[in-house]
C-alpha cells in the first residue's frame, strides 16, 4: 500500500454499533429501521419531499429512466466528462445520450451549448456537479421548462454543497446520490434518490421494490401485494444503511475536515501552480462546494503522466478522472469523433486528482505538498 493511498475508508463512530443494533433486532433486509432513518435525514436536512437510498447511484439513475417513461429513441443529454453510469442508465432504456461539452472553468456541463443539443426527441437533461460545485441550473432548469424537458441531477459528488443557497440534489425533478466508498459519506456501495417532484413518489417506490407494490403492503394499505409495474431489485440492505446512516449523522464533521484539507491543498499550492502553468479548481462566487475532491490541470499529457510518476515514487498515489465518453469505444456507434467537446478532451489529458480522504493526517497531506511543490513542469 502506497505510503499515502488516494483514498482510504475510515469509520465515524457509530457504524459498528448500529450494524451490530440491526443485526440484534433482526433487520437486515432492506427497507428497514436504519434504511428509514437515512431516508428521514436526508428529507430533514435537504428539504426533499422523498428519499430512497439505493444499491447504487447508478441503480439511482436507472430508476430515473424508468420514472421519466425512457423509450428506444429518445434522447437525454450528459456531458461527455462524466461517468459512464450517468448515460449507461439511460441508454439501458433504448435512449440516446447526445454528449455536451463542459465548461473551461467549472468543468461542469457548458448550459451554453445546450439548447444547439436540443431536439424533439429530448427527454431529459442531466448536470453533474462536477467535485461537488454546482452546475450552472438556474439556465439549465429555464431552458429545460421552455422546452417541457425533465432535469435529473446526478449528485454523486455533491451531497451538502449548495448553488445559490439551494443544497444540490434538490434542484431538479428528480436526483441521484452516490455513497460508494471514494465519497465523502459512504457505505462502500450505495445511493440515494431524492424526489424533488412528488407526482414521481408513489412509482418511484414501487420500481425500486422490483415492481411490486410491496411497500404499500408493509403500511397495510392493500392486503396483499402484486406486480404491477416495471422495476428492480433496488433497495438498500439495511446492514449497510446502519453503516451509511452513522456516516450520515457525522455529516457536519466531515465536512468540515473536507474543507480543511482541500483549503490547505488550495493556499500551499497557489504559488507553485501559478508560477508552474497549472491551474487550480474554480468555485464560483454563489456556490458552495461539497468539498469532494482537490485536482489540479496540468498544461499537458506529458506534464500529466510526468506528475503521476514523480508522486508515485514518493509512496503517493494519485490519478487521472474520466475518459471523453463520446469517444468510447461503445459510444462511438452514436458518431462521437474528436474535437466534438474539446474542453472535455483537453481537461481528461491533463487532470490530475490529489489523495483526499476523510482519515487523512496532516503529516501525509504535508508528504503529498511537498512533493508536489519538488516538481517543475516539463518545458
Amino acid at each position: 500500500m502506497p505510503a499515502v493511498p488516494f483514498n482510504c475508508s475510515s469509520l465515524q463512530g457509530n457504524e459498528l454499533a448500529y450494524i451490530r443494533e440491526t443485526i440484534a433486532i433482526g433487520q437486515i433486509a432492506g427497507d428497514q429501521a436504519f434504511s428509514k432513518k437515512c431516508q428521514a435525514l436526508l428529507e430533514g436536512t435537504l428539504g426533499v419531499p422523498h428519499a430512497l437510498v439505493t444499491t447504487s447511484c447508478t441503480h439511482s439513475l436507472e430508476m430515473a429512466a424508468l420514472l421519466l417513461d425512457i423509450q428506444p429513441g429518445d434522447e437525454v443529454i450528459v456531458p461527455s466528462f462524466t461517468f459512464v453510469s450517468t448515460a449507461n442508465a439511460f441508454v439501458l432504456r433504448g435512449a440516446r445520450p447526445v454528449f455536451c461539452d463542459v465548461r473551461p472553468d467549472t468543468l461542469n456541463l457548458d448550459e451554453t451549448k445546450l439548447e444547439a443539443r436540443l431536439t424533439p426527441r429530448t427527454k431529459a437533461i442531466l448536470p453533474v456537479h462536477y467535485a461537488g460545485v454546482g452546475c450552472e441550473m438556474d439556465a439549465i432548469n429555464a431552458l429545460a421548462a421552455r422546452h417541457g424537458i425533465a432535469v435529473v441531477e446526478d449528485n454523486a459528488h455533491g451531497l451538502f454543497g449548495k448553488y445559490r443557497g439551494r443544497w444540490l440534489g434538490t434542484l431538479g425533478a428528480l436526483a441521484t446520490q452516490s455513497f460508494h466508498e471514494t465519497k465523502n459519506i459512504t457505505c462502500g456501495e450505495g445511493g440515494a434518490l431524492l424526489i424533488n417532484d412528488v407526482r414521481y413518489a408513489g412509482r418511484a417506490e414501487i420500481i425500486r421494490e422490483k415492481g411490486t407494490n410491496r411497500a404499500r403492503f408493509f403500511r397495510g394499505q392493500v392486503d396483499k401485494y402484486s406486480w404491477v409495474d416495471l422495476g428492480s431489485s433496488y433497495v438498500m440492505s439495511d446492514v449497510l444503511a446502519a453503516f451509511l446512516f452513522a456516516q450520515l449523522e457525522a455529516w457536519p464533521a466531515i465536512q468540515a475536515r473536507r474543507r480543511d484539507i482541500w483549503q490547505n491543498y488550495h493556499g500551499q499550492l497557489a504559488d507553485w501552480a501559478r508560477a508552474q502553468g497549472v491551474t487550480q479548481p474554480t468555485v464560483p462566487a454563489h456556490c458552495e462546494q461539497a468539498w469532494h475532491m482537490y485536482y489540479l490541470l496540468l498544461p499537458s499529457l506529458a506534464a500529466r503522466t510526468a506528475l503521476l510518476t514523480h508522486l508515485k515514487a514518493r509512496g503517493i498515489l494519485a490519478v487521472f478522472h474520466y475518459l471523453p465518453l463520446h469517444l468510447s469505444a461503445y459510444a462511438r456507434r452514436w458518431g462521437g469523433r474528436p474535437g466534438d467537446c474539446p474542453v472535455t478532451e483537453r481537461v481528461s489529458d491533463c487532470l490530475l486528482r490529489l489523495p483526499f480522504f476523510n482519515s487523512m493526517t496532516t503529516d501525509q497531506q504535508a508528504k503529498v505538498i511537498a512533493s508536489v511543490l519538488e516538481f517543475q513542469v516539463p518545458a
